[in-house]
């Protein structure tokens, strides 16, 4: 294959060899559902969703994607008593909020989006394997906790590249069982009047968050994947040990590892304790449009930070419309409904998204072939404009972007009527405009043309007649 990645776990840039030709394993970090996604939270599904999008119509694999729920931990656990509802209602609700989010802006759902409740048995038998092959022991005082033994697992760190020394305490877990205090809990012995808890041979008690996705993806990728994805945030404590518990339980686990960056607001990562989120069904209902969100969010390079203003929605509006104008004057030329659609992926294009998946890079050729095309409509050359917008479209829509796509209609239904109504109208005035024009009423043709230029329209006149564009900096 020609898409390389950056993998995190040897810090290069990386060829992706599939295990099996021809098909891709995805594993990524999903939801933990303690309370509704911000944007911070969609960023990872985003990101990876142009990585599926281009595995699949780039280099024709077939994708299996794994996007795991944690719906159980000690936050969704605390969040829940605090507010008096029962833990598994707190979390079906916040479960709810995030797939209303990640459909909102386009994100794919995945070959498989399990529970971490719906996977008890499975986690159990990996710690049974661990605690066989000595990787494990419980707490001697009858707590019901069982832990990873850090020092049992020589590579321990690798993932992070530390040095076991280096590290802090694992905070995941009262110490007062622990050989060492780096250890963590791979199942928690349950305490009175804790609400969520299983039956295991250590007594009741719910597994730790780190097995919750070992065991997850193992069922569904098996021993040995392709990818393991996440947040930049998660690589340590959470993958490191996910790492190491699978490796130590046989598993060859994440053959590579790649991580996105955080959004950043006032150039701190974005948390509830910060105070900073923005919700996403917040920033929807506020007017923002999904598919500038998704630009906003979707353009930056995975593993760079963003950090996010509301003036970043707005450029991500305006780089919308010279899209959308351009597909627009596209679709009015004339010969364009009778032009066959091709599939064509300008080589640039297809170079920049197999170089790390520089979505920047390739973001870069899609205002290229724009400019390009509007030159070959400016000229009257329909065949040359068609191929244009024929490749903006195969582009956009693996960046998950395209406007023609139906979801947007169907996700942005309020955006979508408020755009054919200002269309109407603008064309209406058009048709005005030129009427007046027609009839040498100069001063009423340059009237409606000031008054749209008022409302940030700008009118280009073209020997095909009159078009009109969101002017810049409106």
């Amino acid at each position: 294959m020609s898409l390389r990645l950056h993998d995190t776990a040897t810090a290069a840039v990386r060829d992706l060899t599939p295990l099996v030709p021809g098909e891709v394993s995805i594993y990524l970090c999903g939801a933990t559902v303690q309370a509704p996604p911000h944007i911070g939270h969609v960023r990872s599904g985003i990101a990876f969703d142009v990585l599926a999008r281009w595995l699949e119509a780039g280099h024709g694999l077939r994708v299996t994607l794994i996007r795991n729920v944690t719906d159980v931990d000690d936050k969704i656990l605390a969040k829940s008593a605090e507010a008096g509802v029962a833990w598994w209602a707190w979390a079906s609700r916040h479960e709810q909020a995030f797939t209303r989010a990640y459909d909102a802006l386009g994100v794919r759902r995945p070959t498989y989006e399990p529970r971490a409740t719906g996977h008890v048995t499975e986690m159990l038998e990996m710690v049974d394997e661990l605690v066989d092959a000595g990787h494990a022991y419980p707490a001697p005082d009858g707590s019901g906790d069982v832990y990873f033994d850090v020092r049992s697992w020589p590579e321990y760190g690798s993932l992070t590249h530390q040095a076991l020394a280096d590290m802090e305490p694992a905070a995941d877990a009262d110490p007062r069982g622990k050989r060492d205090p780096r250890d963590f809990a791979l199942w928690k012995g349950a305490k009175d009047g804790e609400a969520a808890s299983w039956p295991s041979r250590w007594g009741r008690g719910r597994p730790g968050w780190h097995l919750e996705c070992s065991a997850m993806a193992r069922r569904y990728l098996g021993r040995a994947f392709d990818v393991h994805a996440g947040g930049l945030d998660l690589r340590f404590p959470h993958h490191e040990n996910e790492q190491a518990q699978s490796r130590a339980a046989g598993d060859a686990f994440a053959t590579t590892w790649l991580h996105n960056g955080w959004v950043t607001v006032g150039g701190e990562k974005m948390s509830k304790s910060l105070g900073n989120s923005l919700v996403v069904d917040t920033v929807l209902a506020s007017g923002a449009r999904p598919l500038a969100l998704r630009y906003a969010l979707g353009t930056a390079h995975y593993r760079s930070m963003i950090e996010y203003s509301p003036e970043h929605l707005v450029e991500a509006g305006r780089a919308l419309d010279r899209l959308e104008g351009f597909l627009r004057r596209a679709r009015q030329a004339p010969g364009a409904a009778d032009a066959p659609f091709e599939m064509a992926f300008p080589e640039a294009f297809r170079a920049a998204l197999d170089d790390d998946l520089n979505v920047p890079g390739a973001l870069a050729v899609v205002h290229e072939t724009v400019r390009a095309g509007n030159t070959a409509l400016d000229a009257g050359d329909g065949a040359a404009a068609q191929a244009a917008a024929h490749a903006v479209v195969a582009m956009l829509d693996v960046l998950g972007l395209n406007p023609l796509d139906p979801h947007w209609g169907a996700a942005s239904s309020t955006a979508s009527r408020a755009e054919v109504a200002v269309d109407q109208l603008v064309q209406g005035e058009l048709v005005r405009r030129q009427a007046a024009r027609e009839q040498r009423d100069f001063a009423t043709a340059d009237g409606v043309r000031d008054r749209l230029a008022d409302l940030g329209v700008a009118v280009e006149d073209t020997p095909d007649g009159a078009r009109w564009s969101w002017a810049d900096g409106a």
